[in-house]
């Protein structure tokens, strides 16, 4: 199956309508990272067949759990899952911030080849970057465990916006762990189409400080 038959089908497994062109977008994408991973460790997925599943499915996965006009993608590395959601959420601004210099560099370039109006690259680290505007949603992939991503980006969230992190298995331990000023959680089991392992998305709030 080709990766635009594959797409079309996990979006459709998702209930998900993208805006017009979005699909070839990611699609362009994906053809961008497979690109630069030949030159920089990227990511770790490098088969083609698997990327669309466990890279562009998995990050769209979130979109019906999360709303908010900025979004910021926390340790976003090869873009994942900011450069998706910016895509399929043109409506959203979505910062996408790395530390390391490589990954920023291949970022930026995606948004300008993708001509990604809404999205833009913060190369610092999480702990440093002091945004004017905060941020509706703060998502992250792999990151850190709950507590020290609540501790190191819990200042870049709203008061009325959400810290989302995206899990594998069910992370029971790290629940128990998180600080006291996370008021609220919720764990979501996340289907993605194609992908036979596990995903979970725990969003927290945070008490107003």
């Amino acid at each position: 199956m080709s990766q635009a038959a594959q797409l079309a089908q996990g979006l459709a497994a998702l209930s998900l309508q993208l805006p017009a062109g979005a699909e070839s977008r990611l699609l362009d994408y994906l053809e961008l990272l497979q690109k630069w991973n030949k030159v920089y460790n990227l990511t770790a997925i490098r088969e083609a067949d698997q990327m669309v599943s466990r890279h562009l499915l998995d990050s769209l996965s979130v979109l019906a759990h999360i709303s908010g006009k900025r979004i910021i993608d926390i340790g976003s590395g090869a873009g994942l899952p900011g450069i998706a959601l910016a895509i399929a959420r043109p409506e959203a601004s979505v910062c996408l911030l790395e530390v390391n210099h490589k990954k920023a560099t291949f970022l930026q370039q995606a948004i300008t080849e993708l001509g990604l109006r809404n999205a833009n690259v913060v190369a610092n680290r999480v702990e440093e970057f002091r945004p004017a505007t905060n941020f509706d949603v703060v998502i992250s992939r792999a990151f850190a465990d709950l507590s020290e991503y609540v501790a190191l980006a819990g200042h870049l969230c709203t008061h009325d916006g959400v810290i989302v992190a995206m899990k594998g298995l069910h992370p029971f331990e790290e629940l128990s762990q998180l600080p006291a000023n996370v008021v609220d959680k919720k764990v979501i089991r996340l289907e993605v189409p194609g992908l036979a392992a596990e995903r979970h998305l725990v969003l927290m709030t945070l008490r107003a400080s």
